[in-house]
């Protein structure tokens, strides 16, 4: 049997659209990871960029389960003395609620210039309107 690599012109980009109203957070990043690292094409291959395209709508009315709402935080170091920065789960989904799922969907896919290119095609808005009509993507529930 031989193991078949597929080219660039088999490799088939889909667009997705995922609401994220009511939706766990991680159980919510677990999923998007997954579809774009392309794990649901039946053609996956670990070192090509076999993923989709994926719009994520209402990213402010995500949850968080038990009392993490609460304690979870945001670490930003600048490299120097001092420079540690903590910001709390609250503010930051006040604040930049399209940073809070980047920040999980971007910490489970590669560390290299293929995740890079992965999470390029993660699209994240606070609310209920997306600029990618014209695309038109399919409606994907977890």
């Amino acid at each position: 049997m031989k193991t078949l690599t597929p080219r660039a012109c088999d490799i088939k980009q889909d667009w997705y659209i995922v609401d994220a109203a009511e939706q766990t957070l991680g159980r919510l990043c677990t999923h998007i990871a997954s579809v774009l690292k392309g794990k649901n094409k039946t053609y996956f291959s670990p070192n090509l960029d076999c993923g989709d395209f994926v719009v994520v709508v209402n990213a402010e009315k995500v949850l968080l389960s038990g009392s993490k709402e609460l304690q979870k935080s945001y670490q930003n170091y600048s490299g120097y003395p001092g420079g540690l920065k903590e910001t709390s789960f609250k503010r930051m989904i006040s604040e930049k609620p399209e940073e809070v799922i980047f920040r999980a969907v971007k910490g489970m896919l590669p560390k290299n210039s293929l995740g890079r290119q992965m999470i390029s095609k993660l699209k994240i808005y606070a609310g209920e309107e997306h600029p990618h009509k014209a695309q038109k993507p399919v409606s994907l529930s977890f």
